[in-house]
């Protein structure tokens, strides 16, 4: 791991040693750590504010861990390479702290929802109702680098748009910036047909539209550090 850069490497080994440490309190203790540190509605009794910053580095499985390490160590290293360990730093926390609020947001539309179908109920009486449920809310708890990932992903084909790339299991190299915005695109798609989860879809997006003005303001500065390398 020598020539992985410093906030990456540090990225990658916390999330290593959180993803044992629950599985060893879990096995040994019964203290399930994704239930502590991982981000509970925040109708719900057991949310803390500090979750919208941890629940990024917990994993609910060894599958979900390894993919998103996976995609950290292969585009993490390039954008931390042009940005540097400080801003790269910033936007990785700022990007998953986004997504956390955005599924906060997804989530309470979706209650929400489900409870006016059962009785009209403006938004603070809503508010009330989910109080007085906030143990059964408990089981709305997401986790996972997944918001922090797909933004440095589009940062990646931002950064890189003309860079040809290699997606299993598509059998031919498709450029970065057609990636990005095919992937952007089914996430709205199974967002608005609701397959495959869409509240988490929809956090995703929010994630991605967030990072792409972002990354269109930060456009200048990338192209003043890519001509100075070069010079």
């Amino acid at each position: 791991m020598g020539n992985i850069p410093t906030i990456t490497k540090n990225l990658l080994i916390i999330n290593v040693l959180a993803f044992a440490a629950t599985l060893v309190l879990q096995g040994s203790m019964g203290i399930d750590l994704n239930n502590i540190f991982g981000l509970h509605f925040f109708r719900a009794s057991d949310f803390r504010v500090y979750q919208l910053v941890t629940y990024m580095f917990m994993h609910g499985g060894f599958a979900h861990l390894f993919f998103n390490m996976f995609a950290l160590w292969m585009f993490g290293v390039v954008v931390e390479g042009v940005w540097g360990p400080r801003k790269f730093l910033f936007y990785y926390i700022a990007c998953g702290i986004g997504a956390g609020l955005m599924q906060e947001m997804a989530q309470f539309v979706e209650i929400y929802l489900q409870l006016n179908s059962q009785s009209p109920l403006g938004i603070g009486e809503a508010f009330v109702v989910m109080g007085q449920l906030a143990q059964q809310l408990n089981g709305l708890t997401t986790v996972g680098a997944s918001g922090a990932i797909y933004a440095i992903l589009l940062a990646f084909g931002m950064i890189f748009p003309e860079n040809k790339i290699f997606i299993f299991p598509i059998p031919i190299p498709i450029k970065a910036k057609w990636f990005v915005m095919g992937y952007a695109a089914l996430e709205l798609f199974q967002a608005m047909t609701g397959s495959g989860g869409n509240v988490a879809h929809l956090a995703h997006l929010r994630n991605d539209i967030w990072f792409l003005h972002d990354s269109l303001l930060a456009a200048p500065s990338f192209a003043r550090l890519l001509a100075a390398k070069r010079a």
